[in-house]
């Protein structure tokens, strides 16, 4: 009786940096453009109004969970 060890297969991931805030984050994936990559944080500050975020995960962050009027 034979004895067969299967190998571990390595899950290969990629660190990359925010160009913004400097965050780092890992992806399993190899990013196309890695100087374009945002984080999410820094992707809802260029971008205000498309922040779709619910209020309570607004609210952990410690962010207004009301949009605010711009006059």
């Amino acid at each position: 009786m034979g004895f067969r060890s299967k190998r571990k297969r390595e899950k290969v991931t990629y660190n990359y940096q925010c160009s913004l805030t400097g965050e780092e984050f890992v992806l399993t994936e190899k990013a196309a453009n890695p100087k374009e990559l945002l984080s999410v944080k820094a992707f809802y500050d260029m971008n205000p109004d498309l922040d779709d975020r619910p209020a309570i995960v607004k609210k952990k962050l410690g962010l207004p969970t009301t949009p605010e009027i711009k006059q």
